[in-house]
């Protein structure tokens, strides 16, 4: 996935040549994908890497100096690179941060309810919208810049999409104004992707389709009244 759209925007028609020396890398927080922690093993481990809250948790603290706003404006930053910028590192922190807070399970039902939804519901709404142009008239947006199947039913955001909305649909008490964004991202990939969000078969509470390869890997232990 990542190497096709890298190939796509080097060969975009809104890239511009610049000279190496003039360039800047941006810098962004290291998201781990999957959690290994020394001297923690099996339930324990695999529950951490289900429910990504102390994950979040961890990475406010340490990172942004427990100021959630610091957290969002760099989800802002990597959004808008990639998708003004076109830049391929851009959009993996981008769906680094995305894939952590749709992997929250206990965080959204806390403290953290304005982290969610809100940011990338604005996010979505502008990136999908097909009458952007940029200074030369050209189309400008998620449609111009990227193959249809980026936006796909089998694509990462919705997998993540449909395990979110299905834990907070589903709950018996959530945050008013966090389910209020919840339904209209909902609604907005709805209407404008055509997405079906259905639940499936439920392992703690999220939902996974038997061949999803975003689920999470759950360690299986031996049950030692069989032996």
């Amino acid at each position: 996935m990542e190497k096709a759209l890298d190939e796509q925007m080097k060969s975009s028609k809104f890239l511009t040549s610049v000279d190496n020396s003039q360039t800047r890398r941006c810098y962004y927080t290291s998201i781990p994908r999957v959690i290994k922690q020394k001297g923690i093993h099996g339930q324990e481990l695999t529950s951490l890497n289900i429910d990504k809250t102390q994950l979040l948790e961890s990475l406010l603290i340490k990172d942004y100096g427990g100021s959630e706003d610091v957290l969002l404006g760099e989800l802002q930053f990597a959004f808008i690179a990639f998708l003004m910028g076109q830049s391929l590192e851009g959009f993996l922190q981008w769906k680094a941060l995305v894939n952590l807070l749709f992997g929250c399970i206990e965080a959204p039902f806390r403290t953290r309810t304005q982290l969610f939804t809100k940011v990338i519901y604005y996010q979505l709404k502008f990136g999908l919208e097909k009458d952007h142009t940029d200074t030369s008239g050209a189309a400008t947006g998620v449609s111009a810049l990227l193959d249809d199947s980026w936006l796909s039913a089998d694509s990462f955001l919705h997998h993540l999409c449909k395990d979110f909305f299905s834990l907070m649909l589903d709950a018996s008490s959530v945050d008013g104004h966090l389910l209020s964004w919840t339904r209209k991202l909902k609604e907005l990939l709805e209407n404008k992707l055509g997405w079906e969000f259905q639940l499936n078969s439920a392992v703690d509470g999220i939902y996974f389709e038997e061949d999803d390869k975003f689920a999470p890997v759950v360690e299986m232990l031996d049950d030692p009244s069989c032996n």
